[in-house]
């Protein structure tokens, strides 16, 4: 089960954290995967280099800024149709509401919002064609938790959350699926100097059910089941993963 053979993924901002993890998991389950960073082209390249020699699957990192505006062109470009769409990168500011400058409001609407419409503007279509395709956006359980110092990252992935299911809606007849996933708090690079505060990580952890961060691999399971023909019958859905801190 779960065997993805033969299949091509692509996943956003995939050098580090949850991204990685995913890719990992997809490679190691026979995909071909891209490995995508905004700008470092050579720690991308590199990390793939290691990820194929250790699954023995094809990986290649690609490089390039998703707050620009040919972003969806240029990145497809570099990895041609997939079969797997995975829009996992994104970019928050810890502030005040009040004092949200212009350019974090526009980076993160850029990022987290406006670069995944137009990259399943581009990767979809192929899928349609091929009557098989899986796409996974990578929310938050800040959509139903929001943080008062994020409230934009908050508002970005709510957003990103109506469009999946507008557009999984409309692609599920022709075999294409659309899905968001909901990391909690989970121990990643983004995360670390946070929860590196005894008093900030123990007001956290009481706010999660489980009473323990969670770490990237968590996801990188959830994620398999979505983007695999086992996952077939799932589209539209929003799938927490965070220990019961949505609730």
């Amino acid at each position: 089960m779960f065997e993805l053979m033969g299949r091509r993924a692509f996943v956003t901002g995939s050098t580090q954290g949850i991204g990685y993890a995913v890719a990992e998991c997809l490679s190691f389950k026979g995909a071909e995967v891209y490995l995508h960073c905004s700008k470092d082209w050579e720690k991308a390249e590199n990390l793939a280099a290691d990820l194929q020699a250790r699954t023995g699957r094809p990986a290649k990192g690609i490089a390039y800024d998703l707050t620009e505006a040919d972003a969806a062109e240029k990145l497809f470009a570099m990895t041609g149709p997939v079969d797997i769409l995975i829009c996992n990168a994104s970019v928050q500011f810890r502030c005040a509401w009040e004092e949200i400058p212009e350019s974090e409001f526009e980076k993160q609407i850029n990022v987290n919002l406006r670069s995944s419409l137009f990259l399943m503007q581009k990767y979809i279509p192929p899928m349609q064609q091929n009557h098989w395709g899986r796409v996974l956006n990578i929310g938050s359980v800040q959509q139903a938790r929001p943080h008062t110092h994020m409230a934009v990252y908050a508002a970005t992935k709510c957003a990103l959350s109506s469009l999946t299911e507008n557009i999984a809606k409309q692609t599920a007849a022709d075999g294409v699926t659309v899905n968001m996933l909901l990391p909690g708090v989970i121990a990643t690079p983004r995360n670390e100097e946070a929860l590196s505060d005894p008093v900030y990580r123990q007001l956290t952890l009481q706010k999660i059910p489980a009473g323990y961060a969670g770490n990237p691999e968590d996801c990188a399971a959830a994620a398999l089941l979505l983007c695999s023909e086992e996952g077939r019958y799932i589209t539209g859905s929003s799938l927490y993963v965070d220990g019961g801190m949505h609730l």
